[in-house]
């Protein structure tokens, strides 16, 4: 066993219950395909951003079980009190060597409901285990890049700050959306550690207790200007937001007098539209034209959208609790499936689940997603079977209320789903956040603008290639017909 494996527990008990048992029936080196996918839009939304990927890969590098690990599931015991897992099975835990392959949809890439997101290869037992870290790792991740990328569409050009760190769930989970919101499009956070970890630009100003811990509140202005003249950004609203206003304006001026900027203000609270604007006339005549206001308190992309539908003079957005916890959507329904196995005679078998709910009855094969463009915007994704590849360009659509759509013949296209890792290690190093949040810009670039709609959005073309469509029907009319799952 390698003293650098770790994390194998990160996962669920009927993770390893399902690996004890394929290793007991002899079926764990068996190679399967497993695709995760997820099957609604978040936030009623037109579209999703992919993220967590590559922390995902990281964590596979050192996928196993330590000594500690195994100690621990031999003293776990069923329901007549006699151990779950036998000996021999600890054993060939401890001397697992993950090798299998993923290929993935790049991070920051826009994805749509039943699409193959990552596909993982390999050796039945070591699949089943990656379930629950995969989407872990991925579904929470794309839940909040797509939230700031809603918000960050919303704000246009003024940049939007994550301020959630002392509202998000655990230090996992801030971290996790410090990350993605990067991912997503917010121009910086407040969380030093993320920061650090994901070299993410950082931004923060002073709390209400700064302000309370002196005097008066001219002299808390004063008192942070001296200390901190380039961060000059003051919080106005402690007693009363317009004479806090009028404080700013006093100590700006005593910072441009001795060469400095006055860089902002910041309003938490109140009604941000009046208050906006009247401090914004306050500034002006002030001469601090170029002085920046900052608006917090509750924000989403729903509120950014009606205060700049109202002219709202706000040149940064602060966005905290709405953003890390999605607090419209609080998870992404992200799944993963057994889509193929191998025979023990070397044939395949493609499998796929039934259900009385029809959007739950998965895709079977090995999937890969085509994506067709015609003059820079994306015109629909084609899911087809990479053992049957594609015949023509008719979708079979998935949602909407048209069944088929045709893709024009002159229309560009590129397979999606890329090698990531091969026999268990990563074919590359992973990419800088600001390399997958520059992709991320040119995909919503290529969206149509009905799609960023924040009701009732345009729905985006997503179906099957039409053999992998009749295999699928077929298919699911055996196993309706005879009761089997191949």
């Amino acid at each position: 066993m390698k003293k650098n494996k770790t994390n194998g527990l990160l996962t669920d008990l009927y993770q390893i219950t399902m690996a004890y048992g394929y290793w007991k029936l002899g079926l764990d080196r068996q190679r399967a395909v497993f695709h995760s996918f997820f099957r609604r839009q978040p936030f009623r939304g037109g579209y999703s951003v992919f993220s967590g990927l590559w922390p995902f890969v990281d964590f596979t590098r050192n996928f196993g079980f330590t000594e500690q690990d195994l100690d621990y599931l031999s003293k776990l015991t069923g329901s007549d009190e006699k151990p779950l897992f036998e000996d021999e099975f600890l054993a060939c835990l401890a001397q697992m060597e993950f090798s299998c392959d993923i290929d993935a949809v790049a991070e920051g890439t826009v994805v749509f409901p039943h699409e193959p997101l990552v596909r993982i290869s390999g050796p039945l037992i070591q699949c089943q285990i990656l379930e629950t870290p995969l989407l872990n790792f991925t579904n929470f991740q794309s839940l909040i890049a797509t939230k700031a990328a809603r918000i960050c569409s919303v704000a246009g050009n003024d940049p939007v700050l994550e301020f959630g760190l002392r509202r998000a769930h655990g230090m996992d989970g801030a971290l996790s959306a410090s990350r993605a919101a990067y991912v997503g499009g917010c121009a910086a956070t407040s969380n030093v550690l993320a920061g650090k970890l994901y070299n993410i630009p950082v931004r923060g100003t002073i709390a209400h207790s700064w302000v309370m811990a002196f005097d008066d509140e001219l002299s808390a202005f004063r008192a942070y200007a001296k200390t901190l003249p380039n961060n000059s950004i003051l919080l106005v609203d402690t007693y009363d937001t317009l004479e806090g206003v009028r404080r700013s304006i006093t100590v700006g001026k005593e910072l441009a007098a001795k060469g400095h900027v006055f860089s902002g203000i910041r309003i938490d609270s109140g009604d941000l539209c009046a208050l906006a604007k009247q401090a914004r006339s306050l500034l002006d005549e002030s001469g601090f034209k170029k002085t920046k206001i900052v608006a917090s308190n509750d924000l989403d992309e729903y509120r950014i959208r009606d205060l700049k539908k109202n002219n709202t003079p706000i040149d940064i957005w602060g966005v905290g609790t709405r953003l890390v916890t999605a607090y419209d959507h609080p998870a992404l329904d992200g799944v993963y499936k057994l889509t193929a196995l191998d025979r023990k005679d070397g044939t395949r078998k493609q499998v796929l689940k039934l259900s009385e709910q029809p959007e739950k009855t998965t895709i079977p094969g090995i999937q890969q997603i085509r994506r067709f463009r015609r003059q820079g915007k994306y015109l629909g994704d084609m899911i087809y079977d990479t053992d049957t590849g594609v015949n023509g360009r008719e979708l079979c659509l998935l949602s909407g209320t048209r069944k088929k759509e045709m893709l024009p013949p002159d229309a560009d296209y590129c397979d999606l789903l890329v090698p990531v890792v091969r026999s268990g290690k990563a074919v590359g190093p992973s990419p800088a956040l600001k390399v997958i949040r520059k992709k991320l810009n040119e995909e919503l670039r290529a969206l149509d603008s009905g799609i960023f709609a924040l009701a009732n959005p345009l729905v985006y073309p997503v179906g099957l290639e039409k053999t992998l469509w009749q295999k699928r029907q077929e298919h699911i009319a055996g196993l309706k017909k005879n009761g089997k799952t191949g």
